[in-house]
């Protein structure tokens, strides 16, 4: 996921920054409101997290622009916490507002959560139609069955669901710990290898090379996507 952060103090920058980066996120930064609308427009990003005081163009008047073109969710996390800056803020279309001093465990929280609602809310609009179709593979969400070449592919739940999960967020990187929180729902008991267990019986069932995968790929360093070779219809 790609997170932007709007700040204009470098210290708080700089931590937040890094604390992002330690939770598997890929962080954009910018310390006015005029930098930031260029980040906008030249990457995707997923959510940001805007100071409100800041030099050129403020945070209340770059979540206008924002909301001109873009639907992604927004957090302000600045030193104004009188109650008519947070009716304002979220009146212009904010998603979260935090006070500062405040506690990084809560802003990693309110980000996770945004982006969770964000996805759902993605996937549950393309639910109309019930079969996902990608070259030979098809997931049939209503029979919550997979098939290749029309075959039908014998999947236990979780691979199902993270095969699901994958084919309806295409070409989306996740990593091992996103993955994990979409398809078993908990953090307490995150391990890698699980993730990377069921990845790998899941190419054995789908893939005709697990070697080299046409359809779950591994971005190093990072995690899994699933590549698009032909239009999905979801």
């Amino acid at each position: 996921m790609n997170v932007l952060i709007a700040e204009d103090e470098k210290d708080i920058r700089n931590l937040l920054k890094l604390q992002f980066q330690q939770e598997g996120y890929s962080v954009f930064t910018a310390k006015d409101g005029i930098e930031a609308l260029e980040v906008i427009q030249n990457k995707s990003i997923d959510i940001a997290v805007l100071d409100v005081m800041m030099p050129r163009l403020d945070g209340f008047n770059l979540l206008r622009k924002i909301r001109e073109t873009y639907k992604f969710p927004v957090i302000f996390l600045t030193a104004r916490g009188e109650d008519m800056d947070k009716v304002l803020g979220l009146g212009i279309g904010a998603d979260d507002y935090l006070v500062k001093p405040f506690s990084m465990a809560e802003l990693l929280a309110r980000v996770g959560a945004q982006l969770r609602r964000n996805l759902d809310y993605s996937s549950n609009k393309t639910q109309d139609s019930s079969k996902i179709e990608c070259g030979s593979l098809s997931l049939d969400k209503y029979a919550c069955c997979v098939y290749i070449d029309e075959v039908l592919v014998e999947m236990n739940a979780k691979e199902y669901m993270l095969l699901k999960y994958l084919m309806e967020n295409p070409e989306r990187v996740f990593t091992k710990k996103q993955l994990y929180r979409a398809v078993w729902n908990e953090d307490a008991y995150y391990d890698d290898n699980t993730i990377m267990v069921h990845i790998s019986h899941i190419r054995n069932k789908i893939e005709s090379d697990q070697k080299n995968p046409e359809y779950i790929k591994t971005i190093r360093g990072i995690g899994y996507k699933f590549h698009k070779q032909s239009e999905i219809s979801l």
